[in-house]
């Protein structure tokens, strides 16, 4: 089932890492998903109960499970301290 946004809300919403790119319905695979999906980062972020969830630990990186990566919004942390 499609998701159903306003049309001005859905041109309003950005992707909440650092690019802050648009985001689209659907995902690549799965059009008519229940999902936003980032047009740079490929981040697909649920809509729940017509509700867009745009946080980076719900969102799901090329087949990650959501939460995995770190907070900047990089899935990769192998540059993190490991002090």
């Amino acid at each position: 089932m499609a998701i159903t946004l306003d049309a001005q809300l859905l041109e309003i919403l950005a992707c909440p890492s650092a690019d802050h790119a648009p985001l689209r319905p659907g995902t690549p695979a799965d059009p008519e998903a229940e999902a936003l999906t980032c047009t740079e980062c490929g981040r697909v972020y649920p809509v729940r109960d017509g509700i867009p969830v745009l946080l980076l630990d719900e969102a799901v990186v090329d087949g990650q499970a959501p939460g995995q990566g770190d907070a900047t919004g990089d899935p990769d942390d192998s540059h993190a301290d490991s002090a």
